[in-house]
């Protein structure tokens, strides 16, 4: 049954059990923008500091356009979408990186483990030279950089760009994957540190 055949089926039973199949829209709120005497909706401190105690895993995003390669440390990157196979992440527009990954219009995504911190900490300076001393070769099907040591790693081509506030929603296309077979535990970021799963 395909995606059309369930969500019918799912419409059947809920009007069958006398549950509404239609949900009237929310009322849109009003919008006015904050006066110069008025506190922002949500301090930024506040934000970051409630928002860190989601723990994220931590990837190096990276690219290879006419200059050589390139790449940042990025926390905002997830699954989006199995068929097509879509994968997302989020970039500060102020990003002096983006502009060369847009450039190349495509992306790897390196998965980080446990102890890739070192590794981490030097794609999220800006101005110095990230690849120095850094294995990679080449990803199969864009030739974007893969890093060696990498527990796992996603091949893509970039397909949309949104915008979102201060950053930008990069989609992109999956045209290769791979994982190791013993990648052990996954680099997280928590409250503004590194940590890894215990057992």
């Amino acid at each position: 049954m395909g995606h059309a055949g369930m969500a019918a089926t799912a419409v059947r039973h809920l009007r069958a059990a006398g549950s509404p199949t239609a949900v009237e829209p929310l009322p849109r709120p009003a919008l006015r923008a904050v006066r110069e005497d008025e506190r922002p909706p949500v301090d930024p401190a506040e934000f970051r500091r409630v928002l860190g105690h989601f723990a994220s895993g931590v990837t190096i995003v990276t690219a290879l356009d006419a200059d050589g390669p390139t790449g940042f440390a990025c926390q905002s990157f997830a699954s989006l979408s199995l068929d097509p196979p879509l994968v997302a992440f989020m970039v500060a527009r102020t990003s002096t990186t983006w502009p060369r990954i847009a450039a190349a219009g495509t992306f790897c995504v390196n998965v980080l483990g446990a102890g890739q911190g070192e590794l981490c900490r030097s794609f999220a300076v800006s101005g110095a030279d990230k690849f120095a001393g850094v294995a990679w070769d080449p990803a199969p099907a864009t030739g974007s950089p893969r890093l060696a040591g990498a527990p796992a790693w996603v091949d893509c081509t970039i397909t949309t760009v949104h915008t979102g506030g201060d950053h930008l929603i990069v989609v992109g296309r999956v045209e290769g994957l791979d994982a190791a077979e013993e990648a052990g535990s996954p680099l997280l970021f928590h409250r503004g540190r590194f940590g890894r799963l215990s057992d």
